[in-house]
C-alpha cells in the first residue's frame, strides 16, 4: 500500500522546480468535501507589500482536527512548502504528453500543482498559498503555453492571512491582499481563456474555521464585487456548494460561481450533484465539481488516506463518481483534491483519470458565468 501521509515532502520538490512559485487551497462541503487543514505557509518571499499586522500570529491550534457534523477542515493551500533540491519527475515521466493548441471542453485538474506539471491529462491547476505579484505572471505564461488552464486564489491562501485576532473573518484584509495584483496585467490571460476564474475564499458556511462565525453570503457577494471593480471580465467562485448559497435571500450579481466537491460521506453521487446543480441553477451560479480523492474513497482501494482513517479513491470510484458528475452539463469546471506523485503514477489510478480527463476534453464549454 501506498502512504499518502508523505504528500507535505513530496510537495516540497515542487518549490524548487517552480522557484517558490505555488500553490493553494482548498468548499467541499460535507464530511468529506475538503482535505485536512495542515500548518500554515509562509508568505511568498518575493512580495512587496506588507501583509496585515497579524499574519504571523500561530495557525491556530484546532484547525488540524475535523470537526464532528461538519466539513473536514481546508485542503493543502494552507500546507507548507520548505526548500528542497529535490528534483521532480519530467511531464514525459508521468506517462503523459504536454498539452497544446486551444481549450477544449472543461478544465481538468487538481490542487497542489504548479503550472509545469500541466500534461494531456491535467489541464488545469487551482493556486493560492504562493502566488504573488511577481510569481503570478511566470505561472500564466507556461500555462498558456501549454494550453492549460488556471483557478487562482489571490489572498494568499491562508486563512489567518485574512483573519482578526479573534480568528473572524477580516473583509479589510482580504481586499488589501487582492489589490496588491492591480498592478499585475491579467487581462490578456482573462480573455483568452487561461484564468478561468477568481476563488474567492473557502468554507465560508463554517464557522469554527472563521472564530465561530460565518463569512455570510451577503459579505461573499462584497468580495465578488470588489473582484469584478479590478478584473470585470473575471469569474468569481467560493468553495462552498450552491445549496448553502441559494438558502440566502441574497441576490448573486457579483458572483457566479460555487462548488460541490465530492467525498464519501456525501452519499448518492446522481442525487448530490443533481441537487447542487438545481440549487446553483435557481440562484443563477455556475458550478465547478471534482472529487477528494486522497481522502473521499470509500475503502475499496486499500490506498491509506492523507488523514488517518480514510482511504484515497480506487480507480473503479474515479472512473463512476467522475463520470456521474460530468454527466451534468453544467458543470464548469473539474478540480480534484489533491495532488500526489505516488498517487497519480499508479497506472491505474493513472488510466481512470485519463478516462475521466478525456470526458472533461468532451464535455460542453459550459460558462462558470450564469
Amino acid at each position: 500500500m501506498i502512504g499518502l501521509s508523505t504528500l507535505l515532502w513530496r510537495r516540497a520538490g515542487i518549490q524548487a522546480i517552480t522557484g517558490a512559485i505555488l500553490v493553494l487551497v482548498g468548499a467541499a462541503c460535507g464530511e468529506d468535501g475538503a482535505g485536512p487543514s495542515p500548518t500554515e505557509a509562509a508568505a511568498p518571499a518575493d512580495s512587496t507589500v506588507p501583509l496585515p499586522s497579524d499574519t504571523t500570529a500561530p495557525a491556530p491550534t484546532d484547525t488540524t482536527t475535523p470537526v464532528p457534523g461538519d466539513s473536514v477542515p481546508a485542503p493543502s493551500d494552507s500546507v507548507p512548502l520548505p526548500p528542497d533540491s529535490t528534483a521532480l519527475p519530467s511531464v514525459d515521466s508521468l506517462g503523459v504528453t504536454a498539452a497544446a493548441g486551444s481549450h477544449t471542453g472543461i478544465l481538468f485538474g487538481s490542487f497542489s500543482m504548479p503550472a509545469s506539471y500541466l500534461n494531456s491529462m491535467l489541464t488545469g491547476w487551482m493556486q493560492g498559498g504562493a502566488l504573488s505579484p511577481s510569481t503570478i505572471l511566470p505561472q500564466l505564461t507556461e500555462t498558456r503555453a501549454k494550453g492549460g488552464r488556471a483557478i487562482m486564489k489571490l489572498s494568499m491562501g491562508q486563512d489567518r492571512y485574512v483573519q482578526n485576532s479573534d480568528r473572524t473573518f477580516s473583509l479589510t484584509k482580504w481586499k488589501a491582499l487582492v489589490d496588491r495584483f492591480k498592478s499585475v496585467n491579467l487581462d490578456p490571460y482573462i480573455a483568452d481563456g487561461t484564468i478561468v476564474g477568481h476563488y474567492l475564499i473557502d468554507e465560508p458556511h463554517r464557522a469554527q474555521r472563521w472564530g465561530g462565525k460565518i463569512i455570510s453570503q451577503a459579505t461573499l457577494e462584497e468580495m465578488a464585487k470588489h473582484s469584478k471593480q479590478i478584473w470585470p471580465g473575471m469569474t468569481t467562485f467560493v468553495r462552498v456548494l450552491p445549496s448553502w448559497l441559494a438558502s440566502s435571500p441574497v441576490n448573486y450579481v457579483h458572483l457566479d460561481a460555487g462548488w460541490a466537491q465530492y467525498g464519501r460521506s456525501t452519499g448518492d453521487p446522481a442525487k448530490y450533484i443533481a441537487s447542487e446543480v438545481a440549487a446553483a441553477k435557481s440562484r443563477g451560479l455556475g458550478l465547478t465539481v471534482g472529487m477528494n480523492v486522497l481522502d473521499g474513497g470509500n475503502g475499496s482501494s486499500g490506498i491509506p488516506g492523507y488523514t488517518r482513517g480514510k482511504y484515497a479513491m480506487s480507480a473503479s470510484e474515479i472512473r463512476s463518481i467522475g463520470t456521474t458528475l460530468l454527466n451534468q452539463s453544467h458543470a464548469c469546471a473539474f478540480i480534484m483534491w489533491t495532488h500526489d506523485l505516488s498517487y497519480f503514477n499508479r497506472s491505474d489510478i493513472k488510466s481512470a483519470m485519463t478516462e475521466i480527463s478525456n470526458k472533461a476534453k468532451a464535455h460542453a464549454k459550459t460558462s462558470c458565468r450564469q
